[in-house]
């Protein structure tokens, strides 16, 4: 992301030479980064997975599942960090082609491998790597094809330009790492204040929750961070003016998404639950958890679109600032109302932060965002 960032800004820019580096330089980053996490990985595996909260009854399941998803880190890396330079060079049909692909497969695979070969968890592992692969061949089919303007080359390396890259993505990973974290955190004091038994209950609940909640999370996603070329590419050609004109569109996309997603989450969430189960103490509870985690959930578009909008111009600390105020809030959250209200009320963590996140992102953003980009009037005047 961090990379792709500074593409679209060079490329906004006119300097085509410059991008082109950047993307030689970021892709030897996730080379060497997808070599050392699988490293990591497969030698702390096994801590990892109790630190995320497995317990003794769901640890065989998670090792065998994560064992073989780490073994296609390499796939998954480049396909993800490779589409985002298809994106700003003006493909994202292609983007979200790529996406497909492997969602496609990775459907049709899921129930080969799990029922008719019988491979149960392995098949799973083995559906979504395959896809990754899929995906990832794809990706790099068409960067280094001929059709793309700029392509991937092997020189111009410059370890200053690494630094730079790494500076502007690391808003965005201190990000999606705080989340595994308070998911972690979460799932840790589920199983502490819960015990064996009640904690695994809600424990498989809370994992229902964050797959409902990825339905939302992942699409709003895409509708802000998707326009980080839009921002990128204009910040560099100095145009304020459509800056903010995207600004708009991209927080009237995102409040209209997660409305009609809050509505479902208030009225229809047994629709969504009974996909993962049929046991009714789960349905009933999960239902429940869905509609109050979701009751924050329209304000978060504006937090999303603020953050993923200072990022996509570069701006990494202002958008790191808000993300972690989130989190903090989120994390404190998690702490300390099941200490005092019970930990079945853990789920009211996400209501508390989406609340209050957004709240401080709007503050901050009138604040400082004209001082940044330049105000619209002026520019459209002229």
């Amino acid at each position: 992301i961090g990379g792709s960032v500074l593409f679209s800004v060079r490329l906004g820019a006119g300097d085509e030479k410059s991008a082109k580096q950047i993307l030689a330089n970021s892709f030897s980053m996730l080379l060497i980064f997808s070599g050392i996490l699988t490293i990591v990985f497969l030698l702390t595996k096994d801590y990892l997975l109790r630190w995320f909260g497995a317990s003794a009854d769901i640890f065989p399941y998670a090792n065998t599942y994560m064992t073989i998803y780490t073994l296609g880190t390499f796939f998954a890396l480049l396909s993800m960090g490779m589409n985002y330079f298809i994106t700003a060079q003006g493909y994202p049909g292609l983007g979200m082609l790529t996406t497909l692909i492997g969602a496609i497969v990775n459907i049709v695979l899921d129930p080969v491998f799990i029922f008719g070969l019988n491979l149960d968890v392995r098949g799973a592992a083995l559906a979504t790597v395959l896809s990754q692969m899929c995906s990832c061949f794809y990706v790099l089919r068409f960067l280094f094809g001929k059709k793309v303007p700029i392509r991937i080359t092997f020189h111009g390396y410059d370890p200053r330009l690494m630094l730079q890259v790494a500076r502007v993505g690391f808003s965005p990973f201190v990000i999606i790492a705080l989340d595994n974290v308070l998911i972690i955190s979460q799932n840790m004091v589920i199983q502490r204040l819960g015990g064996p038994g009640q904690g695994d209950t809600i424990l498989t609940c809370a994992a229902i929750v964050q797959s409902f909640m990825l339905i939302i999370t992942m699409p709003l996603g895409g509708i802000t961070s998707g326009t980080q070329t839009i921002l990128g590419y204009n910040y560099g050609a100095k145009r304020p003016d459509r800056i903010w004109k995207a600004e708009k569109w991209i927080v009237t996309c995102a409040l209209l998404f997660n409305t009609v997603m809050f509505l479902a989450a208030q009225c229809v969430p047994e629709i969504f639950v009974r996909i993962f189960t049929r046991n009714e103490e789960y349905v009933a509870l999960s239902v429940w958890a869905i509609r109050m985690s979701t009751l924050g959930v329209i304000p978060l578009a504006v937090q999303y679109t603020v953050v993923d909008g200072f990022t996509g111009m570069g701006i990494a600390k202002v958008a790191i600032t808000l993300s972690l105020f989130r989190k903090s809030i989120y994390f404190l959250s998690v702490v300390l109302i099941p200490l005092l209200t019970g930990v079945t009320n853990v789920f009211f963590a996400e209501t508390v932060s989406d609340f209050a996140g957004p709240v401080f992102s709007i503050i901050l953003f009138l604040l400082v965002f004209k001082k940044v980009v330049g105000d619209p009037k002026q520019i459209s005047a002229a």
